[in-house]
C-alpha cells in the first residue's frame, strides 16, 4: 500500500489540481489526529484559499470532517429532523425564537451554535445570559433534550467534528477565513454531524455583516444548498439585509428580552418577524409539513399565538439547567446594567443608520462582545429600543437607550454613536430585506 503523503496533496491543490476524496480524508485524518503540523495545516487552507475547490472537493471536505468524530443519531424520532444556521449580523436573534416554533410545529430541531467574535452577536451568549443555562453538552444529552423539547440549542462539543474546530483555528490566524469553500465545509461538517433532513440558511449581507460584498454573500448561499444537498439535506437559503440591526436591541440580555416578547406574543418587531416567518416557511414545506409558504405561515404564526412556542422554549431552557421561571410574568430574571439612558435624536429629520457593524462594534466596546475568543462578556450592557431606519424623529425623540456598566462607558458609547445614528431632511433608501433565495432537493444522501 502506498504511504499517503501529505505534502504531495499541498504540491497538487497548490497546482490548483483537483483532490481526490481519498486525499482529502487522508489529510483531514492528519488534522483530527494532530500528525499533521500547524504549518501545513495553513499551508492547506492558503492553498484552498488561493486556488479554491469544486463542489466535489467541498463536499469532501464536509463530510471528512463531519466523520473526523461523532454523529446524531435521531433517526427514532417521529417527525423531521431540522436546522437553520445564520452567518451572523446586529440584533440577529432569529434563532432563539424560529427553533421552538418549528419544534411546536412537528419538527425536531438540535440546533449546533456559535459564540460571538467581533461585531456579530452569538447565540450560544444570549442564552446564557439566563442564570444557569448550560449550553455546552455531550452528544447523547443533546439527543435527549431534543427528544423531550423538540429544540436544543447547544455549543458544538468537543467530539462534533473535532477537525475543524483545529482548521478554523488556524485560519484564524493565517488570513484564510475568507473563502467560500472552507466557509462552506465549515458551517456543514457540524450541521451534516447532527444527519438533518432540512436545513434553512440566513446568509447576511450588507455593512453589518461577515461577507458585506452581495456576490460574495450570494456565492456562499448557493455553495451552502449546493453541497447540503449533495450531502443528503434539503437546504434552502435566503439572502437577507444587514444594513441595520434586525432586532430593535443589540446586546445579549437585550436580545433576550426581545425573543422572550416576541414569543410570548407582546411584541413581534416588523423586520424580525419576517425574517423568522420566512426562514420558517421554508424549514416546513422542505420537511413535507406544510403544502405551501400560506399554510407554513398560518402554522409559525399559530405557534406563537397558542403558547405553544413559549412552552417549548421553557422546557428547553429547563433541560439544560436554566431558570424555568424565565417566562413568568414580566419578572424576567436577566441581568441589568447599572446606567441606562436614552440618546436623543437632537434635531428634526428621519433616521438614517450609518455602518451597523460601527454600531456592533460600539456594543463590543461596553463590554457586550469579545475582541478575542477567551474576553468575559458582560451580557447585561448594549442598547434597546433602537428605532428602525427611516423613522421620522424629533430632537427630543429617543434614537436607542444605551445600557452601561458605569458613566463613562455609556459617554464613549453615546460619542460613537452620535457617528453612525444620522439624521437627515431626506428619508434614506431602504435596503430589500430579503434579496434573494437559494434552494436544492436532496440528491443522493451521503
Amino acid at each position: 500500500m502506498t504511504r499517503y503523503l501529505p505534502q504531495e496533496t499541498l504540491r497538487r491543490k497548490r497546482l490548483g489540481l483537483e483532490l481526490s476524496d481519498t486525499e482529502i480524508g487522508e489529510f483531514v485524518r492528519g488534522i483530527a489526529d494532530g500528525s499533521l503540523a500547524d504549518a501545513q495545516v495553513g499551508a492547506f487552507a492558503m492553498a484552498v484559499c488561493t486556488r479554491g475547490m469544486s463542489a466535489a472537493e467541498t463536499l469532501a471536505l464536509t463530510l471528512a470532517m463531519r466523520d473526523s468524530g461523532h454523529c446524531l443519531d435521531l433517526r427514532h424520532l417521529p417527525g423531521p429532523i431540522v436546522d437553520k444556521h445564520s452567518t451572523g449580523g446586529i440584533g440577529d436573534v432569529v434563532s432563539l425564537m424560529l427553533g421552538p416554533m418549528l419544534a411546536a410545529c412537528g419538527c425536531y430541531v438540535p440546533m449546533i451554535s456559535g459564540r460571538g467574535l467581533g461585531h456579530t452577536g452569538g447565540t450560544l451568549d444570549k442564552l446564557e445570559a439566563i442564570d444557569g443555562y448550560t449550553s455546552t453538552v455531550t452528544v447523547e444529552r443533546l439527543a435527549a433534550v431534543v427528544a423531550a423539547a423538540g429544540v436544543a440549542i447547544v455549543s458544538a462539543s468537543s467530539d462534533l467534528a473535532p477537525a475543524d474546530r483545529r482548521l478554523y483555528a488556524i485560519r484564524d490566524i493565517t488570513a484564510t477565513v475568507e473563502s467560500i469553500p472552507l466557509i462552506t465545509a465549515s458551517i456543514l461538517a457540524k450541521k451534516l454531524a447532527e444527519r438533518p433532513q432540512v436545513l434553512v440558511l440566513d446568509v447576511k449581507c450588507g455593512n453589518g455583516a461577515t461577507l458585506t460584498d452581495p456576490s460574495l454573500a450570494q456565492a456562499l448561499a448557493a455553495s451552502l444548498v449546493n453541497v447540503a444537498r449533495l450531502g443528503g439535506v434539503g437546504a434552502t437559503a435566503l439572502l437577507t439585509d444587514m444594513s441595520e440591526a434586525l432586532a430593535p436591541a443589540v446586546g445579549n440580555a437585550l436580545e433576550l428580552q426581545v425573543a422572550l416578547a416576541y414569543l410570548r406574543g407582546s411584541s413581534q418587531p416588523a423586520r424580525l418577524h419576517a425574517v423568522t416567518l420566512a426562514l420558517g416557511a421554508a424549514a416546513l414545506c422542505d420537511a413535507g409539513l406544510a403544502r405551501d409558504t400560506e399554510d407554513a405561515t398560518r402554522q409559525l404564526q399559530r405557534s406563537l399565538d397558542s403558547g405553544a412556542a413559549a412552552e417549548r422554549f421553557e422546557r428547553m431552557v429547563g433541560l439544560q439547567g436554566g431558570d424555568v421561571r424565565l417566562l413568568e410574568g414580566d419578572g424576567w430574571r436577566l441581568p441589568a446594567a447599572p446606567v441606562v439612558r436614552p440618546l436623543l435624536a437632537g434635531r428634526a429629520g428621519y433616521l438614517r443608520m450609518g455602518d451597523a457593524r460601527a454600531v456592533g462594534m460600539t456594543v463590543v466596546a461596553l463590554g457586550g462582545g469579545r475582541a478575542v475568543p477567551n474576553d468575559r462578556i458582560d451580557h447585561r450592557v448594549g442598547l434597546s429600543e433602537v428605532l428602525p431606519n427611516g423613522t421620522w424623529v424629533e430632537a427630543d425623540t429617543p434614537l436607542l437607550l444605551i445600557h452601561a456598566a458605569d458613566e463613562s462607558a455609556w459617554a464613549r458609547a453615546a460619542s460613537e454613536l452620535r457617528v453612525q445614528m444620522c439624521i437627515d431632511d431626506q428619508p434614506p433608501a431602504l435596503a430589500a430585506l430579503i434579496v434573494a433565495t437559494a434552494s436544492g432537493q436532496v440528491q443522493d444522501k451521503a
